[in-house]
Formats: C-alpha cells, structure tokens, sequence
C-alpha cells in the first residue's frame, strides 16, 4: 500500500463516521488523522480530501446519483457511498488522474466493500469520469 493509499484509507474511515454520526466534532475528526498518519504531508492530504468531500458533498451525491443507474444513494451500504464520494471528489476536484482515482477506489472496495463493491464502485466512477470529460 502506497503512502497515498493508506491517507485515502484514513479519510474514508472518517467520512464513513461522518455519515453514521452526521453531528460528530471536526476536531475528533482531525485528532485521529493526525494520529492514524504520522507524516504530516499525508496527514494534510487526507485533511484535503475529508474537508473536500464535506464541503461538495451535495454535488457529489447528485453527481453520483446521475451516474448510478437504478441505485439511490440511500440503498448503497455506507462503505460503498462514501468510497464513491472519495473517488468522486477526486475525479472532479482533485489533482490525481482519474484512472489513479478510480483504481484508488476499486482498492479501498475490495478491502472495506462487499464482494461486489470494486465492480460496483469501478462502474460508477468510470461513468463519472466519462462525464466529467464531456462537460
């Protein structure tokens, strides 16, 4: 696992937290990425992409709900939803190339998700990336 890798694997612990507790304190948020991540480039990094997707997260979902053909957001299971919503971010805010974040993604399924979540998840944000690149 790349350094990336595992900053990507601490934020989705906290945007998964995020979901289950929507009134949780930021700062217990930030506490335990400076704990989970002791270099402080990665820690910073997974601060980006946690505050990214709290601040987006109302474009993300509908984002992800044009690209998710017959699947709410709500009948996902959470791991999956907020995998997506970390890829979607950066698909279409970050600086990583959408190949890279797709396959960050599908990674961060095959270890949290179901059996079916890295298909799952590869499917959605490739429709996604096909978006953006149209828009």
């Amino acid at each position: 696992m790349t350094r990336r890798s595992r900053a990507r694997e601490v934020a989705l612990q906290v945007l998964f937290q995020d979901d289950l507790n929507p009134r949780g304190n930021p700062a217990h948020a930030d506490e335990f990425l400076s704990r989970r991540l002791s270099a402080a480039e990665l820690a910073d990094f997974a601060r980006t992409l946690v505050s990214g997707v709290r601040r987006n997260r109302s474009e993300l979902d509908e984002f992800l709900a044009k690209t998710a053909d017959n699947w709410s957001l709500e009948r996902m299971a959470c791991t999956d939803r907020n995998i997506l919503r970390l890829g979607a971010f950066e698909i279409l805010y970050g600086d990583t190339p959408g190949a890279v974040a797709i396959n960050e993604a599908v990674e961060l399924s095959k270890r949290f998700g179901t059996a079916h979540s890295p298909q799952f998840v590869n499917g959605i944000l490739d429709r996604l990336l096909a978006l953006r690149k149209s828009m």
